[in-house]
């Protein structure tokens, strides 16, 4: 399941097509080409506001109730999710949901003191480019230090380009991603973590 990234504060409905939703399509499409065609349904969250909100947190409420209508429409199935940034936050917040096997958070926003206990059954791995300048590649490695701290399965990968849209060198950002994704459905080996 994709989840785009978006604004700190936004009560504004995202648009259906924008750059945040957008950016994500190539995920969705890595993750399909790299599996057979009748083994993993690509879905995405869609977002009734465009920002986290503060302590409403949005997109946590639109997540979970994505994976509800997901597994209402297919079941119990196990489920991995991909987030950007905010969505990358959401993920993480909504990880100790029913058959998530797993998150993939991509340049996220993991703001000081965000909860990390609750990830205790669902292993995380993060990646970042370390010049990103809206969210800081150091929050993300802080969170998998205290996730780890708590014994979570927890590691991070420092992407070598892209900043925070992913845009430069991509296929590396949709590969590792995919693979890591695989990985936690047992449908491949983890990439190599060093954060």
């Amino acid at each position: 399941m994709l989840l785009h990234g978006g604004r700190a504060e936004g009560l504004a409905p995202p648009p259906r097509a924008g750059l945040p939703r957008l950016r994500m399509l190539p995920f969705a499409a890595a993750v399909l080409r790299a599996t057979p065609a009748d083994r993993v349904l690509v879905a995405d969250v869609r977002y009734r506001h465009r920002g986290w909100n503060g302590d409403r947190a949005d997109p946590v409420r639109d997540a979970r109730r994505a994976l509800r209508e997901l597994r209402r429409t297919a079941g119990p199935v196990p489920v991995v999710l991909i987030g950007h940034s905010m969505g990358a936050r959401a993920a993480l917040r909504v990880a100790d949901e029913p058959h998530v096997r797993g998150v993939v958070g991509l340049a996220p926003w993991c703001p000081p003191g965000e909860p990390v206990v609750h990830l205790q059954d669902t292993p995380i791995v993060l990646l970042h480019d370390e010049q990103d300048r809206v969210t800081r590649a150091e929050d993300s490695w802080e969170f998998l230090r205290r996730a780890r701290a708590c014994g979570i399965r927890a590691g991070g990968i420092a992407m070598p380009h892209g900043n925070h849209a992913m845009l430069r060198d991509a296929r590396t950002w949709h590969r590792t991603a995919t693979a890591a994704a695989l990985a936690f459905l047992g449908l491949g080996p983890m990439p190599a973590t060093g954060r």
